[in-house]
């Protein structure tokens, strides 16, 4: 079975999270197992909500996990060109929510997986793969509940390939393969406007509603300080050493913050998809408020996602917000999950050097990922995630467009490219 056959497979089981309902999906991979004569374990936190655990056994060095996700984002609400759930072919793209993030990837890993079995690759060491639920809705019934109960499963484990990194970026006339090496920290807020409520028919000006008009017009038009981390400078002094002026000096004004927006007006798209790297981000995603048409609420509440680069604390990212709203609405920490630690780079050159193979034009460059992976509950064990699950995708392909997107859509070649690098890794590691 190709990756793109067992990705339209995968696709076909609706694993929409939540509520996830992930077993199907994760029966199926482990039945894919049992045929190649790999044993797994499951292990759920909860009924219906399994996790797969399995190893191929190899020399001494220490075992390389491999890790994804089955469970997705909702499709309600968007219009898709074609059935979500119906994992098609067309036009040599496969069609459907995961297709990118992360059914895709994971029809990858459990290719390169197989392969090493059914082919009798001599391995450096084990290979774990460790097909996991609920990553959409904050990973405690998957990896976090894998990392902290069942923590035995991954001794020795010093790196990991998984999401979310590896797919090819055109920029300058130039191809990319950004890897990612670190993430951002979950650091969600819940700001609460309090005011006199009083009856829908009356007038209410400079109220809770009005307050919250004004916080929402500050988290649009005022931006956060920049900060330049040691792994965003990495990822633009990298990228900038390969590019001609005037592109480089416009990408490596964005380290100086006095510069940075400027110059990421001129960058276009691409500076929009680079700004989360350089500062925290705030978006309103939930409101609550009155519950009654004809009632002006006394309280509001808003749910803020927000996400803290490497390094900084709630408290800091918690003050800078005050700056942006004001003292007057409440803050409120609802959670956070700490990134991973300062990382470690001691794969990741012959990860560069399987890229570069496969694609002699292509640039390998260290990402910081303006979300979050699972890659934050194996930190604590000391294991180094790698975002590597390549795609070599076409110029006019934007990735970033169509991830939690209508139209998800990957190409047949670019899965095969990316089994074949993974396959390559599990090789050398």
């Amino acid at each position: 079975m190709s990756p793109a056959e067992l990705l339209q497979r995968l696709i076909r089981f609706d694993t929409t999270n939540p509520p996830g309902n992930e077993a199907e999906c994760v029966e199926f991979v482990r039945d894919l197992l049992t045929g190649a004569g790999i044993e797994s374990e499951l292990y759920a936190k909860v009924p219906g909500r399994p996790n797969l655990v399995a190893r191929i056994e190899g020399g001494d060095k220490p075992p390389l996990l491999l890790q994804g996700h089955v469970d997705v984002v909702t499709t309600s609400g968007q219009e898709w060109a074609r059935p979500p759930f119906a994992g098609d072919l067309v036009d040599g793209y496969v069609w459907g929510r995961g297709a990118v993030d992360m059914k895709g990837p994971v029809a990858m890993l459990v290719s390169a997986f197989l392969r090493a079995k059914q082919e009798g690759t001599s391995l450096p060491g084990d290979v774990i793969l460790a097909v996991l639920a609920d990553e959409e809705n904050g990973g405690d019934l998957g990896a976090r509940f894998l990392a902290e109960e069942h923590a035995h499963l991954f001794d020795g484990v010093q790196f990991a390939l998984s999401e979310f990194g590896g797919f090819s970026l055109e920029l300058g006339g130039r191809r990319f393969y950004p890897v990612q090496v670190a993430e951002k920290q979950i650091c969600w807020l819940k700001a609460t406007i309090r005011g006199r409520g009083g009856h829908g028919a009356m007038i209410n000006r400079g109220g809770t509603m009005a307050r919250l008009g004004q916080l929402l017009r500050d988290l649009d038009r005022k931006r956060l300080p920049v900060h330049v981390t040691p792994v965003a400078r990495d990822y633009v002094e990298r990228i900038a050493t390969t590019l001609p002026r005037p592109n480089r000096d416009v990408l490596l004004a964005t380290l100086k913050p006095r510069l940075t927006d400027r110059a990421l007006r001129l960058m276009g798209v691409r500076g929009r998809q680079l700004e989360p790297m350089l500062r925290h981000t705030v978006s309103a995603t939930i409101v609550r408020a009155s519950d009654k048409i004809n009632v002006v609420p006394s309280t509001i509440e808003v749910e803020l996602d927000t996400r803290a680069l490497p390094g900084f604390t709630p408290d800091q990212v918690m003050q800078e917000v005050r700056d942006a709203i004001g003292d007057d609405v409440e803050l409120e920490l609802v959670r956070h999950d700490p990134g991973p630690p300062e990382p470690n780079l001691g794969l990741f050159d012959m990860l560069a050097e399987v890229l570069r193979e496969l694609d002699p034009d292509g640039v390998p460059v260290p990402l910081l990922q303006p979300g979050v992976t699972d890659a934050r509950f194996f930190a604590p064990l000391g294991i180094q995630t790698y975002g590597f699950v390549p795609l070599r995708l076409p110029p006019d392909f934007n990735f970033l467009e169509v991830v939690h997107a209508a139209d998800e859509r990957v190409p047949t070649f670019a899965l095969e490219f990316g089994a074949e690098a993974i396959f390559r890794a599990l090789q050398r590691f």
